[in-house]
């Protein structure tokens, strides 16, 4: 039975949630050394954390680096990948940034390839694993590591379907009976600009939320062109971004970030229902795959508080990228840009202070929570909120009211039917009002 998506968020991360988690980060060694490591002391005695890599893209490169800059007793010790070139191309940058070399120790009998990589880099004895495959692979590999006992980064989304969403949430709550950490790649919740935005807002200063509106505007990002050795499957997965399949569209694969904000400053409540529309305007090529360049999503709340979404991929176009939330005595601003965090209500406040990467963060407080024997378990809002983008996607690629029921319902499994390397149709591009919901 699929777990039931609950009306409240009891892990939702507040400032003060995470101030407290913060203060363990910044002990490091300290915190280690009084309380002891609980699942991750060796026989030896030994207590340096050894990390996999599954996805060795760059923004997994980006994550190992992350993740041994978080802890002093921490070592790369295997990687896995599907292609043998993307792992030596992230091992090699590694080796070369400052301070990472002696962190590293991934021999060629820990450097594995293929759909079954993910396997064996947790069959070779790591503590811990950053998923950051496309995500159509994430509730599988997350419930793999899972049964195998390791502490994990997950990067966002973390499914491509509702069936993904509801192995997440089982992989979930099994992870925390076994006291393991799953930290979310949705690094916004770690960003401090939007922590303290976010606690005014829950503390009333612009009073009650009536409308949000998230923007992701940006141009367009990189194609890979098909080589004559690459059957339809390489060449899908050197391209996944376009694929539907695998991504989840980049309304889910990108602008999760802003969707998840809002329900963060919604307190972690999902909206009730969702009409959108949207299409291929410029991207409309066969190397695009099956994906849309623009969607425009209303979700509507129960208590009539709507969420405004729209995302777009064209050059030559404004790029902005954004959240406004308008109360009822006042307004919010989150934005990425230095002192672009804003409140406009009756006392004025602009975020000043320097902000630490936020990316960094995450495995700060990933690390510290296995070190202190309090793990961090992000689970239920990484999902709720991927499948809030994936509620939106079905809007559009439908042109249907879609509910939050009829999202979390859905029986559409976008998975293929085999795993290898040979000929696998290109999918469909959605037509609204022709593509059904299932």
């Amino acid at each position: 039975m699929p777990l039931p998506i609950k009306p409240e968020n009891p892990l939702a991360n507040t400032r003060r949630d995470f101030l407290k988690t913060s203060t363990l980060a910044a002990a490091g060694g300290a915190i280690a050394g009084t309380l002891g490591l609980t699942s991750c002391v060796h026989a030896a005695g030994d207590d340096t954390l050894k990390v996999g890599l599954i996805g060795c893209g760059g923004r997994g490169t980006g994550a190992a680096s992350q993740a041994l800059n978080a802890d002093k007793r921490v070592k790369l010790t295997a990687l896995g990948d599907l292609f043998e070139d993307r792992l030596q191309t992230s091992l090699q940058s590694l080796l070369k940034t400052d301070g990472l070399a002696d962190k590293i120790d991934v021999p060629p009998e820990r450097q594995f390839v293929g759909f079954d990589a993910y396997k064996q880099v947790l069959a070779s004895g790591v503590d811990v694993v950053l998923l950051t495959t496309p995500p159509h692979f994430r509730p599988m590999h997350l419930k793999a590591a899972v049964e195998a006992g390791k502490h994990v980064f997950a990067e966002k989304p973390c499914a491509v379907d509702a069936p993904g969403v509801h192995s997440v949430l089982r992989s979930c709550e099994e992870a925390k009976k076994k006291q393991l950490s799953v930290v979310s790649g949705l690094c916004l919740r770690y960003f401090d600009p939007f922590m303290e935005a976010i606690q005014r807002i829950h503390d009333g200063a612009i009073g009650q939320v009536r409308t949000m509106l998230a923007n992701d505007y940006r141009g367009v990002i990189w194609t890979k062109p098909r080589q004559p050795d690459w059957t339809d499957m390489h060449w899908q997965m050197r391209n996944w971004y376009y694929f539907t399949w695998l991504s989840g569209d980049f309304n889910v694969e990108q602008h999760v970030h802003n969707l998840d904000a809002c329900a963060w400053a919604m307190g972690d409540k999902y909206p009730v229902k969702a009409v959108g529309m949207g299409g291929r305007e410029v991207r409309k090529g066969l190397e695009f795959g099956n994906i849309f360049d623009h969607h425009s999503v209303v979700y509507e709340y129960a208590d009539g508080t709507r969420l405004i979404s729209n995302t777009r991929q064209m050059d030559g176009c404004k790029n902005d990228i954004s959240v406004h939330i308008l109360g009822s005595k006042g307004t919010a601003l989150l934005s990425e840009r230095r002192h672009g965090t804003r409140i406009s209500a009756q006392d004025e406040w602009v975020y000043r202070n320097e902000a630490r990467n936020l990316y960094q963060v995450e495995h700060d407080e990933l690390f510290a929570g296995i070190r202190s024997g309090r793990p961090i378990n992000n689970g239920e809002y990484m999902a709720k909120s991927t499948l809030l983008a994936i509620m939106g996607r079905m809007a559009t690629y439908t042109g249907q009211e879609i509910s939050w029921d009829m999202a979390w319902n859905s029986k559409e499994d976008l998975s293929p039917a085999k795993y290898e390397w040979g000929p696998i149709a290109t999918p469909a591009v959605a037509v609204p009002g022709v593509t059904r919901y299932v």
